[in-house]
């Protein structure tokens, strides 16, 4: 069983209440995580963000998931408040199209800010304050939970071959695009509601993990700044990664279909 690499633990960054208070929905596209779910409901649940709602969206997991993400959300109701939702999704046709799906909910249901949160333990919950609170301190169109930026870090049970091919996927994706986000490819990443609107989730094209370059490479195209912030990324512990042959396809040619598809005239 893999026992997470130990990382510096940064404290949970302490925003004013009126910052905390911000509608802020965390989208969270779950396939069989039936085994991760609750404890990452439990983490997400215990931030000091009392604006926070979190959409669990669920592309009919056969372990479950989505039934108990159900029973998860009755338990985390609060002063009649629900502070937490499942969108259920009758078919798998990729993390891309989940995420939009999710996303475009939250922004018609209030949402101020969206998180993007992986639902295996690999994001760190922890860092989301911090991610609203320089959203809002800076007027960023974006905030990136980056691996690559000074402080950032990989779990090392990730093995070499992984390490090498996400660096030179965030690389190759930098340098076709042109763009200097160091950390492109990551899939940690709050938005303001406004950025999302002026993107249009409706116009996205890439149905699985190039979803994450895509939105980041539109943003900018449309005036919006990233910051990044660094985070530790962790190995799953329970279930197994969803990255197959196809979704490495799309990563490869999605950059060189968006470069020529918004070239300058």
């Amino acid at each position: 069983m893999h026992v997470p690499t130990p990382a510096v633990r940064r404290p949970l960054v302490e925003l004013p209440p009126t910052w905390a208070q911000r509608p802020l929905t965390i989208v969270m596209p779950t396939y069989n995580e039936a085994a991760n779910l609750p404890r990452m409901t439990e983490i997400v649940m215990s931030l000091p963000l009392p604006g926070l709602h979190l959409k669990i969206v669920d592309d009919s997991s056969p372990d479950g998931t989505g039934r108990l993400a159900e029973e998860l959300a009755e338990k985390y109701l609060r002063d009649g408040r629900r502070r937490m939702s499942v969108l259920h999704r009758t078919e798998k046709d990729g993390l891309g199209r989940a995420y939009a799906a999710g996303m475009q909910a939250a922004l018609d249901e209030g949402a101020e800010f969206v998180v993007q949160m992986d639902a295996d333990g690999s994001h760190p919950a922890s860092a989301v304050p911090q991610m609203l609170g320089t959203a809002l301190s800076t007027g960023a169109g974006f905030v990136v939970g980056s691996r690559y930026v000074d402080g950032g870090s990989l779990d090392t049970e990730w093995g070499k071959h992984r390490q090498l091919l996400s660096r030179f996927a965030n690389r190759y994706a930098r340098a076709v695009l042109d763009i200097r986000i160091r950390d492109i490819t990551a899939g940690f990443n709050l938005w303001p509601a406004q950025t999302l609107r002026d993107i249009g989730l409706g116009s996205l094209t890439s149905a699985g993990y190039s979803f994450q370059v895509e939105l980041k490479f539109l943003a900018v195209r449309r005036g919006h700044s990233a910051v990044e912030i660094p985070i530790h990324f962790e190995e799953r512990t329970e279930g197994v990664s969803k990255m197959s042959m196809s979704t490495q396809v799309e990563s490869a040619v999605m950059p060189v279909r968006l470069r020529l598809r918004n070239r300058r005239s």
